[in-house]
């Protein structure tokens, strides 16, 4: 089979590496409740990571910076950059992180496609 297919479940945290068995990148669906947040400030060693809000309002402070955070905005984080996450105090937070190692990107849709 040259596919894989999940449903997850609603819940706080769901890793999609093994159940999707990918092997290029580290996807992840999140939920922080309202006034929550990631109880740790991480950076990476190789990558980069995008994160898509897909409902709530928040923010994250990366390297001391404040960037406020709102459904449909998207937001890449290089490696070094030291990051957190945190939800509205009045808002939960639901976002995707899809991790990548920087400068991995060999090509695009039009480029990589084969017709």
């Amino acid at each position: 089979m040259n596919y894989n297919k999940i449903t997850i479940a609603d819940g706080a945290r769901a890793e999609l590496h093994d159940s999707l068995k990918l092997t290029g990148a580290e996807i992840s669906v999140n939920v922080l409740p309202a006034g929550g947040g990631v109880p740790f400030v991480h950076s990476h060693k190789q990558n980069e990571e995008i994160y898509a809000v897909l409902e709530g309002r928040g923010t994250a402070l990366i390297d001391g910076e404040r960037v406020d955070l709102k459904a449909n905005d998207w937001l890449r984080i290089s490696p070094s950059a030291k990051r957190q996450i945190f939800a509205a105090a009045d808002k939960p937070l639901k976002y995707l992180c899809i991790q990548v190692k920087e400068n991995s990107l060999e090509g695009y849709t039009l480029t990589d496609a084969v017709l």
